[in-house]
């Protein structure tokens, strides 16, 4: 599945969900993400950011499509990272 995840984080956990986001998606934007992702690495993912996030204070919100194909994505401005790699 193609996901989109957002986080808005207190600013003494953002560190680490940052490293936690990145290591299951590609960082498009402070606090953005997005790509492929199975459903058990999703679980786990959301598992770990859990232990993470206060509930009570914190939030990270997830839009799932089945295919990144289903989304238009549209840039206006400055790319914050570009997912096309040179070799």
């Amino acid at each position: 599945m193609y996901v989109i995840l957002v986080y808005d984080i207190g600013e003494r956990r953002v560190t680490k969900m940052l490293k936690l986001c990145r290591q299951y998606l590609n960082w498009i934007q402070n606090s953005v993400f997005e790509g492929e992702i199975t459903e058990v690495k999703l679980k786990e993912l959301l598992s770990v950011a859990k232990k993470i996030m206060k509930e009570e204070e914190d939030s990270v919100i997830i839009f799932k499509s089945r295919d990144e194909k289903w989304l238009e994505k549209e840039i206006i401005g400055i790319e914050k990272n570009s997912l096309d790699t040179i070799i």
